[in-house]
């Protein structure tokens, strides 16, 4: 006869004169062919694999049944406590979908090696796909005592079709069961991410195309430093972006090999085929080390290095247009669906959704950092501190999700004040690096000498309480004769951004010229 894995762990547990051999060997590689001579099953035995089903709620004093899923190694059952903190359905339940496509693959895997019989992986394959459904429909009910997403699908499996579902379980752990479900559901959030992305940007460039003339000042240090135009500055922001897109395809492609058949930690003694189960889940192949494969967690915190660079930038445009919407400056208004009012001042437009974005970023940071500090002590292979990894990506993943709807959303409808921008861009003496320019470039000044007497015009300036166009021809020549009426050509805002043409430029023909690259680059 044939036993299951989940027999064969009974049994190894059991020990003694009941113990079939190799069923110790079998109990993590999966079921053990029994001859003739075997001892068979008995009543006594067969009787300890079921289990009592403990809801959720229910009290135990830790004398209750052990979990069928340990097999016969544990006599009495954990206490209620220990129950709590093991059970990881609250969180893991997420990834239904992935581990049923696992189990899917992996039972097909095993008929298609002999491994299981035809009518074992017909029947497990049809009850994995109702239980699909149920699911899908809202009807996967959480049990603490059935731990983890992967033994509610088995132990509904067996309510559906029986032994058989014992099959499914062969040939592998639940260690490279939630390593590839996990690295599927990775692989999707880069996805999804990218895709998120991908529509920021394009708000973004529609933007910066509708404003690539658009003058506004640049700032260092929070000072005006030189005139940019706002098509230039947004599109600061979509090549930012655009990295982030390239960190999550790239942990994509890093993550793309698949762990399932790795079993607990050293492979499996039965014949399977790796590649057919990569092959089946999408995977470009299956990753070459087992103790690695059940082990690696790198695919999730480059997920998280992704997010949390993502969100750092997500974090310096809100930043910018909080600033932005403020009174002092009033470049941008957002609209009422991106701001909220004051319970006391009934004047306030409040940036709330930009405000939540910036302290995003802390969060991201926080989840790459959890994770990192989790992982940065554990020694091969799996240990059960692994199981708070999907605690983090989750929480991350949602927040990414909700950042990214709600820039997108502002960038698409603020509203910009071009005339407000300009009137800024033309204060703080924006052009006196033109000035300075237009020294070396006309009378041969070297630079650094340009440099300083450009610093006298602009204290002539200040003391006069004027831009630097405000200087008299008289003036300017008084303080280098070199100076020439000429000069007025370079010291407009207009004509600073224009003249900006290098390669990377702020000139409205390059900004143009950036966005039509970067559609093509999309």
């Amino acid at each position: 006869m044939t036993v299951s894995r989940r027999e064969a762990l009974q049994l190894a547990a059991l020990g003694g004169a009941m113990a079939l051999p190799g069923a110790a060997a079998a109990a993590e590689g999966g079921g053990v062919a029994c001859g003739p001579g075997a001892i068979p099953l008995s009543p006594a035995t067969t009787a300890s694999q079921g289990s009592r089903t403990i809801s959720s709620g229910s009290e135990s004093s830790g004398t209750g049944a052990a979990n069928s899923l340990w097999g016969g190694r544990f006599g009495a059952g954990p206490s209620a406590v220990m129950r709590e903190i093991n059970a990881s359905i609250g969180v893991d339940k997420r990834l239904w979908r992935q581990d049923i496509a696992g189990s899917r693959a992996h039972v097909a895997m095993l008929g298609a090696r002999g491994i299981v019989s035809p009518a074992d992986v017909a029947a497990i394959d049809k009850g994995l796909q109702q239980i699909a459904e149920e699911y899908a429909a809202g009807k996967l009910v959480e049990d603490l005592a059935l731990e983890d997403i992967h033994l509610h699908v088995e132990t509904r499996l067996k309510a559906i079709i029986g032994p058989a579902a014992g099959r499914l379980h062969t040939a592998r752990s639940r260690n490279d069961q939630v390593a590839v479900d996990f690295r599927l559901w990775v692989k999707a959030a880069c996805a999804e991410a990218d895709a998120a992305l991908a529509g920021l940007i394009d708000a973004l460039l529609t933007r910066a195309e509708q404003h690539a003339d658009t003058i506004m000042p640049g700032f260092t240090h929070l000072q005006v430093a030189q005139p940019v135009t706002l098509g230039h500055h947004l599109m600061a922001y979509v090549e930012m972006l655009g990295r982030d897109r390239g960190r999550f395809a790239d942990a994509a492609r890093r993550m793309d090999e698949c762990p399932l058949g790795a079993a607990a930690l050293a492979g499996t003694s039965f014949p399977i085929d790796r590649a057919m189960t990569a092959k089946a889940l999408g995977f470009s192949g299956p990753t070459r080390n087992s103790l690695d494969s059940v082990s690696d967690r790198d695919f999730a915190l480059e997920y998280l290095s992704a997010t949390h660079m993502t969100g750092l930038h997500l974090s310096r445009l809100a930043e910018e247009m909080i600033i932005w919407a403020s009174q002092p400056y009033g470049f941008v208004t957002l609209p009422d669906a991106w701001s909220t009012g004051s319970s006391i001042m009934p004047q306030k437009r409040n940036p709330d959704a930009a405000e939540l974005v910036r302290a995003k970023a802390a969060h991201f940071l926080g989840a790459f950092t959890r994770l990192s500090v989790v992982m940065k002590g554990l020694p091969l292979a799996y240990s059960k501190d692994m199981q708070d990894d999907k605690v983090t990506v989750f929480a991350a993943h949602d927040d990414l999700g909700l950042c990214l709807a709600a820039m997108n959303g502002m960038v698409a409808s603020i509203t910009f004040n071009p005339a407000r921008m300009r009137a800024a861009a033309n204060s703080g003496f924006s052009t006196a690096t033109d000035l300075a320019d237009w020294l070396v470039r006309v009378a041969n000044v070297p630079f650094r000498e340009a440099h300083e007497i450009t610093g006298h015009c602009v204290r002539a300036a200040e003391a006069k309480g004027s831009d630097l166009n405000g200087l008299t021809d008289a003036e300017l020549s008084a303080i280098d004769r070199r100076i020439t009426p000429a000069v007025r050509d370079v010291l407009s805002v207009e004509a600073s951004v224009a003249s900006r043409t290098s390669f990377g430029g702020t000139a409205p023909a390059n900004v143009r010229a950036a966005i039509k690259a970067a559609r093509a680059r999309a």
